[in-house]
């Protein structure tokens, strides 16, 4: 006998998850070439102000959707009750074989890494550590929501305090002697600005993963929108906070030519300690990430599994674990495929982007056509701003889809041709079996 979601998240359960999955390694990762692309200290702090203002423009048009209909999957709801069945199928496979399984990948392999450089027993052991990181992370979501919450919200308050513990170490150190060298490029160029969006927006990749398990949120009529919002917000203050202190202890010179620009900005601070310490909170960060990751992406084919015959076992509940087993399994066997096959952050970053953006114009448009389709359900929080806030939101979305496909394209044709070629995968997989037929109950668990 199954079950389906109980309600066992409150609003700081919510927080942590949003922002357990946003600070990730990524600020780690992509702040030395957005410092590399933008002019100036202005150029390097207004691409990461307007990231948080897009970011939040999304978040709150996932607001009103996740108020309006708070059940287990998100866009693979709000596609789906949009645009018919297919919109959501197709939404669900890119999550489960082209989305979720790399982004998960990512955070281990990036957890991999850095654990290896703190302790490496034996060759391959960055390898060793990305893969026991999916197995560990997948059974204790496999054993529990209790269980998951609570890791989740310790990674994330030790990861939120260790990236504040760093800003102030690298603004309290003696400037470094490169700090006023080469301030970056002089003006700013088209691939300069498509390059650092596609990474800032990376970087606050997470807000809207609240919308996944809103059928487990506590109040999720007031919890949802506090939840999207205050954590959006909080990340854009924090990321302001860290590139401020980089810029200040390095130089814009320095800080973009940085192979580890944590370490280096507090190395002055902290010359004997700072790489062994850096290294570990950005494994701490990188498993809050990908803890959050497992936890909400099971949800979505979850969701699926409720809709299609075809996936049917994806969406059983299991009724003493109280979590989504069958889901949460096939989810990190497939990522830990990924693991193996890992080569880097920039090529895992171009292989999910362009599908990510798509589904997101998709979603970000679906506020409109569900009012029209939907006038009589009742809306308990609706986008702040109105049209202006939505049209902004999509047209980012445009943008960002464009950038992403014109760049991979350029730089790595062959993760692009994957992705397509999974996506189309998945749609003759629906057009030439069961999956078409979706059951009447889908979305409707745990409301």
């Amino acid at each position: 006998m199954s079950m389906v979601p109980q309600r066992q998240l409150g609003l700081f359960d919510s927080i942590c998850i949003v922002v357990g999955i946003i600070v990730g390694a990524g600020i780690y990762e992509t702040s030395p070439t957005i410092a590399s692309c933008m002019p100036g200290w202005t150029g390097v702090l207004g691409v990461w102000l307007l990231g948080g203002l897009l970011a939040l423009t999304g978040a709150l048009c996932y607001a009103e959707l996740a108020t309006t209909y708070p059940h287990e999957g998100g866009d693979y709801v709000y596609l789906r009750r949009a645009y018919g069945n297919w919109s959501g199928y197709l939404f669900g496979w890119s999550q489960l074989a082209i989305i979720r399984p790399g982004d998960i990948a990512l955070m281990a392999f990036v957890f991999g890494r850095y654990a290896a450089s703190v302790h490496a027993p034996f060759a391959n052991s960055a390898l060793f550590y990305a893969a026991a990181a999916v197995v560990v992370l997948t059974v204790i979501n496999v054993v529990g929501v209790r269980e998951s919450k609570w890791t989740q919200n310790t990674l994330t308050v030790v990861k939120a305090l260790g990236l504040l513990a760093i800003a102030i170490a690298a603004v309290v150190a003696p400037p470094s002697p490169a700090a006023s060298g080469p301030a970056g490029p002089t003006g700013l160029s088209v691939d300069g600005l498509k390059l650092s969006l596609i990474l800032v927006l990376f970087t606050f990749g997470g807000w809207n993963e609240m919308a996944y398990v809103a059928a487990e949120v506590r109040h999720p009529k007031r919890n949802i929108v506090r939840a999207i919002v205050l954590s959006t917000l909080g990340v854009a203050v924090l990321y302001l906070l860290v590139n401020i202190a980089f810029l200040a202890a390095l130089g814009q010179g320095r800080m973009a030519g940085s192979k580890a620009v944590a370490a280096d900005a507090v190395a002055a601070a902290l010359p004997d300690g700072a790489g062994r310490l850096v290294s570990v909170l950005i494994c701490v960060s990188a498993l809050g990430a990908a803890n959050g990751l497992v936890f909400t992406g099971a949800r979505i084919s979850y969701a699926m599994g409720t809709g299609h015959s075809l996936f049917r076992a994806l969406g059983r509940w299991h009724p003493r674990l109280g979590t989504p087993v069958w889901a949460l399994l096939l989810q990190g066997a497939l990522s830990l495929a990924i693991v193996m096959l890992a080569r880097s952050f920039m090529d895992t970053i171009l292989y999910t982007a362009p599908a990510v953006w798509l589904f997101f114009l998709a979603t970000g448009a679906s506020v409109f056509v569900l009012r029209l389709k939907e006038p009589q359900t009742p809306r308990p929080y609706r986008v702040t701003g109105g049209i202006v806030t939505n049209v902004v939101f999509c047209a980012c979305c445009v943008f960002m889809f464009y950038s992403c496909v014109t760049y991979a394209w350029a730089a790595k044709p062959m993760g692009l041709a994957v992705s397509s070629g999974l996506l189309a995968a998945g749609a003759a997989l629906y057009w030439s079996t069961g999956a078409r037929r979706g059951r009447p109950s889908d979305g409707q668990a745990g409301r």
